[in-house]
């Protein structure tokens, strides 16, 4: 990594956690993404869930045309499974066999699309055991779902009556742990014990470093900076933002970047989801700039993820300028508009 005053160049980054949706949407989402990112892990929670290696083939076919309509060449996407209740060890290996990267746990009912997940760990242990034994990392929403959890503390009690015995019985299971939004979180990753092998991992989210909770109600409502899990007190905003700008392997960057259109969202009862895609690059910058990082960017963006996973660094380069960039109030998504992170606000750092 090269950096001065007004310009950043690294290796070009991954983004392991992305929504991209399908269908026509797909097209706008990947036009974004592409710009700045070699490869994206693609969440599996269409409708219905991409479940077998059967449905992630399709939807990667799907995917493919889709890039090649945008004339994109140079764009890789990582696939997924959605775990559920009767996932088989059977079809653990045969995604193994079909480079599939990793099972997605969504419990049931705690974001988007998840009405299929997982309503008892107990019940993917077959499942659990077979990825132990092939090295399939488990990518995990971590929150409980019960209604007396208070939203804001359903992460830590995740870590307390979910990670830590999950951990236990499967020693050896690479675990992601997802868009972590607490200071609870952000030190359990930090300081896990996991033998020779690191078999722990986090990812983190623009808005989780930029932002806390005080964003979602600032002058009103702000229904573009609702997401699940959702913004946190200040205190936890910092601990993310130490451990992602620490130089440790085991945090990395996945954006979460959801898309929903403007409608969706600013309705009644609006879907979670905060859309980073259009200048995630720039928001990270952003932060580790904020806190005298900026050489910590390139670890965090474009080495730590490929290394937990297995799978070679990039060899391209991308910079990034000190350049204004203004953030557009609105852009298309299909048939309708979507409100990116930061709309309408000017951003320090842009992709040269």
């Amino acid at each position: 990594m090269s950096t001065s005053p007004s310009k950043i160049q690294l290796i070009q980054p991954d983004d392991w956690h992305l929504h991209i949706r399908d269908g026509e949407v797909m097209k706008d989402v990947l036009a974004d993404t592409a710009r700045q990112f070699a490869r994206a892990i693609i969440m599996p929670n269409l409708k219905p869930p991409v479940t077998t290696v059967d449905l992630a083939s399709a939807y990667r076919t799907r995917i493919e045309a889709s890039l090649q309509s945008l004339g994109v060449h140079s764009f890789t996407p990582l696939m997924t499974l959605y775990l559920t209740d009767n996932t088989s060890a059977d079809e653990v290996r045969k995604a193994k066999a079909a480079g599939i990267v990793g099972f997605k746990l969504y419990p049931a009912g705690a974001t988007t699309n998840s009405d299929a997940g997982v309503s008892d760990i107990q019940r993917c242990y077959v499942a659990l055991e077979a990825m132990q034994a092939v090295g399939m990392p488990l990518l995990v929403h971590g929150e409980v779902t019960s209604a007396e959890i208070d939203i804001f503390d359903r992460e830590a009690v995740f870590i307390d009556q979910v990670l830590e015995p999950l951990r236990k019985d499967f020693p050896e299971l690479k675990i992601v742990f997802e868009h972590i939004t607490t200071k609870q979180a952000a030190h359990y990753v930090r300081d896990a014990q996991t033998g020779e092998k690191n078999t722990l991992a986090a990812t983190i989210t623009p808005q989780h470093l930029l932002m806390n909770r005080n964003a979602i109600f600032a002058g009103g409502i702000r229904p573009h900076n609702y997401c699940l899990p959702v913004l946190k007190r200040e205190e936890h905003r910092i601990a993310l933002l130490e451990v992602a700008t620490s130089g440790s392997p085991r945090f990395f960057l996945g954006t979460d970047s959801a898309p929903h259109a403007k409608g969706a969202k600013e309705t009644s009862c609006g879907c979670a989801g905060c859309y980073s895609a259009f200048n995630a690059l720039g928001l990270y910058a952003e932060a580790f700039e904020g806190v005298g990082k900026l050489d910590k960017l390139e670890g965090f963006a474009s080495f730590f993820g490929p290394d937990f996973y297995s799978l070679p660094r990039n060899s391209k380069t991308i910079t990034l300028v000190k350049q204004a960039q203004s953030i557009p109030a609105e852009l298309p998504l299909g048939d309708a508009t979507i409100v990116p992170l930061r709309a309408g606000e000017t951003i320090a750092w842009s992709l040269a």
